[in-house]
């Protein structure tokens, strides 16, 4: 067998899955299942079905402006007048005042929602166009242009500053800083020390923050150097930058634990001490994957919150003035098309957010996630017959583009999509892509050999070769299924878990260190040897987390969903007839 040439999917939806097939060579026709018209299988790109369940694109309604609200809170310190100046929009697209909804979609494609007449696609102009952003971010105007910056952060760790346009795109990049991969959430709460203009905050993923501080400048050093501030952050799955919940004109902060609690920070206009001790103003708020800062959305001046629910369905929560917030008003559906929120308190993840299956006849179908929880409907990815033949793996994205990468292995030679990579892969006999494992921002590769020693392949973050393989384990024999895709544990570094023979579910935390890339394993679950498949298909229900799929005897699907903490809930079933596949990626 030989690659073949790779017809891509759209490049405008942004190569959705670059997955590609292996071509029988002419010498192996003869000894290959033959396809109905006896050709060589070619490579198709699958179909895409993007809209939401509730039909058509998603609905918002937000609450109508009213006045503004009066605030008893103070001023800055050093402010000249004790009355607050009100705080500048973040996500001001369009330079009319107000904020604006910025999201990607399913597709990969990005939308804005500036007026009441729905969402439009945005354009952000990158020189990559195929590649996709691991988050964006809105931090406001921070020269004084009348629109507010826009911020794309790459899985690699870059750090991009574009100005708008208006309401359909950017400019061009003016200014690049590397080294933001060290982040698991990077921040845009609004004015932090009082000159009105939006600054920073970043996460580490052992909790501390970092604040970053405007200068002002869009093409050059936009922001000082990061101070730590602050630690023991780690305790919560979301962070929101809300701009001004109090009245005050500094920037605040929502904060969200894994058990629902939210926990408010005001600023204090000090930079070097920026937020106040920390205060309790709700719980239950887990039954939502994404908390969203959507400054303000009634007119009053303060800062309110969208929250959204695996199913799709928005509320919004508008500020009372004192850092609490009113009860929850009904504002739209359809929702779960939202890959990625700009303002969502989630840490942001990057890879594939799907499956592939193999059936018994050699075909590959596509299963997309639909972010709520289950699948799109499978679509056929390639109905080349022969692919039984073939050792897969559906890692996540080890190039930019944010999607799945077909890993195959045939007598020895490895391929990612059509990339040639090298010989010698048949001492293998696990290949596991569960993301970046080494810090870097770059998908890996895990390769078990026969004699249970665990390999890191470091990739290039183009997925076109690998560095020197790294010895970083040993007896991984006694597993019988070794997959990951993403962050499992709620720190934001990709995770792997592992099936033993007794059925044994183990968790391998990732520490983002190339020279032991993986923590002591924990037990986190039994009796998973009932299944048949079992597999890593990413973040299916919008949280960022990654979840887990398995497929038992009588062909019942079953996801397993992440809480963040390393564990996993009760297991629910989404499907069934999946006994035709016999082979899960």
């Amino acid at each position: 067998m030989e690659p073949g040439r790779s017809v891509p999917r759209s490049k405008r939806a942004r190569r959705l899955a670059a997955c590609t097939a292996l071509v029988l060579s002419a010498g192996m026709l003869l000894a290959a299942p033959a396809s109905a018209d006896e050709s060589a299988p070619v490579p198709r790109g699958a179909t895409p079905q993007f809209t939401p369940e509730s039909g058509g694109q998603p609905t918002l309604t937000l609450p109508k402006r009213t006045a503004k609200k009066e605030s008893g809170a103070s001023r800055a310190p050093g402010a000249a007048s004790a009355a607050a100046v009100p705080a500048k929009p973040l996500s001001d697209l369009d330079g009319d005042g107000y904020s604006d909804t910025l999201y990607r979609g399913l597709d990969g494609n990005l939308y804005a929602i500036t007026d009441a007449s729905g969402s439009h696609p945005y354009q952000i102009n990158s020189d990559d166009q195929f590649e996709t952003p691991k988050d964006i971010i809105t931090p406001g105007d921070l020269d004084g242009g009348g629109m507010s910056e826009v911020l794309t952060l790459s899985a690699a760790g870059k750090l991009s500053l574009y100005q708008s346009w208006g309401a359909d795109s950017t400019g061009y990049v003016t200014w690049s800083g590397n080294g933001w991969q060290k982040y698991n959430k990077v921040v845009s709460p609004g004015d932090l020390n009082g000159d009105g203009r939006g600054d920073l905050i970043a996460r580490t993923p052992s909790g501390d923050i970092y604040v970053y501080i405007s200068t002002g400048k869009v093409d050059s050093a936009p922001f000082k150097a990061g101070v730590k501030v602050g630690y023991g952050w780690n305790v919560y799955d979301q962070i929101v930058g809300t701009n001004d919940v109090n009245g005050d004109g500094l920037g605040d902060v929502i904060a969200r634990t894994t058990g629902g609690d939210l926990y408010f920070y005001a600023g204090t206009g000090d930079p070097a001490k920026p937020f106040k001790a920390r205060v309790k103003v709700g719980y239950g708020y887990d039954i939502y994957n994404q908390l969203i800062g959507v400054d303000d959305v009634d007119g009053d001046g303060l800062g309110d919150l969208l929250a959204r629910k695996p199913g799709g369905d928005v509320f919004t929560y508008l500020s009372t003035g004192t850092g609490t917030f009113e009860p929850r008003v009904a504002s739209g559906s359809g929702w779960n098309a939202a890959a990625l929120f700009v303002g969502a308190g989630g840490n942001p993840d990057f890879g594939k957010h799907e499956l592939e299956g193999r059936t018994k006849g050699g075909s590959l179908y596509w299963y997309q996630a639909r972010n709520n929880g289950q699948f799109f409907p499978r679509q056929l990815d390639s109905s080349d017959t022969g692919w039984n033949q073939v050792s897969l793996s559906l890692a996540s994205s080890l190039d930019n583009d944010g999607w799945g990468d077909l890993v195959q292995q045939y007598q020895g030679q490895l391929y990612v999509g059509a990339e040639y990579i090298g010989s010698g892969w048949q001492v293998y006999n696990s290949l596991t892509g569960p993301g970046d494992l080494s810090g870097d921002g770059k998908g890996d590769l895990l390769a078990r050999d026969t004699k249970g020693d665990l390999y890191l392949y470091k990739g290039n973050g183009l997925g076109t070769k690998f560095a020197a393989k790294v010895k970083v384990g040993y007896g991984y024999q006694s597993y019988t299924k070794i997959v990951g895709a993403g962050d499992l544990s709620g720190d934001g570094i990709a995770d792997v878990v592992a099936i033993a023979k007794d059925g044994t579910l183990y968790l391998y935390k990732g520490t983002g260190d190339a020279a032991k890339p993986l923590s002591a394993r924990v037990k986190i679950g039994t009796g998973y040897n009932i299944y048949k498949q079992f597999a890593a298909p990413g973040d299916m229900d919008g949280d960022g987390r990654a979840d887990l799929i398995g497929v038992d005897g009588k062909g019942d699907v079953y996801r397993y969903t992440s809480t963040g903490t390393g564990q996993l809930t009760k297991r629910v079933k989404i499907g069934y007839g999946w006994d035709t596949y016999n082979g899960l990626y």
